[in-house]
């Protein structure tokens, strides 16, 4: 420590200062006054690299008063120009394309799109893979442009709202259960096939079954029985001919006492056979057939 000495003289008192007077020197000299440029000097060489660095990443990444590369910040979202890939999952409100171009999603392995509720449940999930497409909802609808519901699936019910309904395979439609519907039509020019190969085919209608084939013809073919019943009305066969060419025969009159007329006979279980015509009813005579 230095210490200061102060001495108070009068006008006109000369002092001499003594010649061994210590001096001291401030400021850094030596080794010290070394080690401080090279760290300033270090540390202006490691301020130029992070500048470079700052002025290379920028240049890279395409950073722009409006965005970063194609990535443009709008007053409405975010805009993506080309092609972009996300490593990790993307969250959004909405995803929509350009006016003029439509909106790709690709992967390697699925495309997974989920909806969630307050909770973060899935509520709905659609997943496009490789081989399928699998919609985890409680209900999946179609709607045309105009809002129109064409196709719904529920847990109950499947519902198609379009005013026809097409199956184009060449086998046909395959169902393992019943059908209702109101119309049943082919193409124009096509036949109409309703088969059931193994077991049998039922229709049921609360007020009747109308088979229509204007231009055609309507065969029934099976290798058991053809029931038509009516449990409140009658079945009436509306033809000018009605065909029945193998029914049962009773035994030949006398000849030419028929004139090759015959009647038709039912038995009381609805077996049906020919007796040959005479002046009065003669199904009396073959009821042997009805055995």
């Amino acid at each position: 420590m230095v210490r200061e000495q102060y001495t108070t003289i009068t006008e006109g008192t000369h002092i001499e200062r003594p010649e061994n007077q210590a001096v001291y020197k401030i400021g850094i000299y030596g080794w010290r006054k070394r080690c401080l440029y090279l760290f300033v000097l270090l540390l202006l060489i490691i301020l130029l690299v992070n500048f470079a660095l700052t002025i290379w990443i920028l240049r890279v990444m395409w950073f722009s008063p409006v965005g970063m590369g194609h990535l443009h910040v709008m007053a409405d979202g975010l805009r993506l120009e080309g092609e972009s890939e996300f490593l990790f999952p993307l969250y959004v409100k909405e995803i929509r394309s350009r006016v003029d171009s439509s909106l790709l999603l690709q992967s390697t392995q699925n495309v997974t799109m989920n909806a969630r509720n307050a909770e973060g449940e899935v509520t709905g999930r659609l997943k496009v893979g490789p081989k399928m497409v699998e919609v985890q909802s409680q209900q999946f609808q179609i709607h045309s442009k105009d809002g129109k519901p064409l196709f719904t699936v529920d847990e109950e019910k499947v519902m198609v709202g379009t005013d026809k309904l097409r199956v184009t395979g060449p086998e046909g439609a395959l169902f393992e259960h019943s059908v209702e519907t109101p119309l049943v039509r082919p193409d124009p020019l096509q036949d109409l096939r309703l088969e059931s190969p193994t077991r049998s085919l039922s229709m049921d209608a609360p007020k009747g079954i109308h088979i229509q084939a204007p231009a055609g013809k309507i065969e029934a073919l099976t290798q058991m029985d053809i029931i038509l019943q009516s449990s409140d009305g009658m079945l009436v066969l509306d033809a000018e001919t009605v065909c029945l060419p193998e029914l049962a025969l009773g035994s030949q009159g006398p000849a030419g006492s028929s004139q090759g007329l015959y009647e038709v006979c039912a038995c009381p279980d609805g077996k049906l056979y020919l007796s040959v015509a005479g002046m009065g009813t003669t199904c009396h005579e073959h009821s042997h057939l009805c055995l």
